[in-house]
């Protein structure tokens, strides 16, 4: 291969290569009462986290990034699930403190996420895998719930094949 070739081969190959790392998928979602509907998507960039946006059926978007916790999560690196809470929020075991061991160990084997919303509003949401290994394309079930109006939303993620 000649020196030109292989100068515009190699940033190609790095391309394919990060574009095979991430997995991209999709959710869905309703409330208990079914006045809310919900559309997930979601995009992983590495094995362990990624991006998911939440498009409910009354126009409100909420995005922002996923964990998968497992026992080698360090709290450290759990801060943005609790960026824009407000004291008080409770209903989750070890959701209305900062990040500490035992929320790592709670929540070992799951999804969590805190997403972005309109009106300085955050969803938060948890999700237990039904194939840990292979994270959120091994799919899932699981809930978020809106920090403002407590509304919470059921959500099923199926196995990416």
């Amino acid at each position: 291969m000649n020196t030109p070739t292989l100068r515009m081969a190699v940033p190609a190959l790095a391309v394919l290569a990060l574009s095979a790392c991430a997995t991209t998928g999709i959710g869905s979602g309703h409330s208990r009462n079914n006045a809310v509907t919900a559309a997930f998507q979601w995009r992983s960039t590495d094995d362990r986290t990624g991006t998911l946006t939440a498009n409910l059926s009354n126009g409100e978007t909420f995005s922002g990034r996923f964990f998968q916790i497992t026992s080698e999560s360090r709290v450290d690196d759990l801060a943005p699930l609790w960026g824009g809470w407000h004291p008080g929020w409770r209903g989750w075991s070890y959701w209305d403190r900062v990040p500490d061991d035992a929320f790592v160990t709670h929540y070992s084997g799951q999804v969590v996420a805190n997403l972005d919303g309109p009106n300085a509003e955050h969803m938060r949401c948890r999700f237990t895998l039904i194939t840990p290994s292979r994270g959120m394309a091994g799919g899932g079930e699981g809930r978020c719930q809106n920090s403002e109006t407590g509304q919470e939303i059921n959500a099923e993620f199926p196995r990416q094949s």
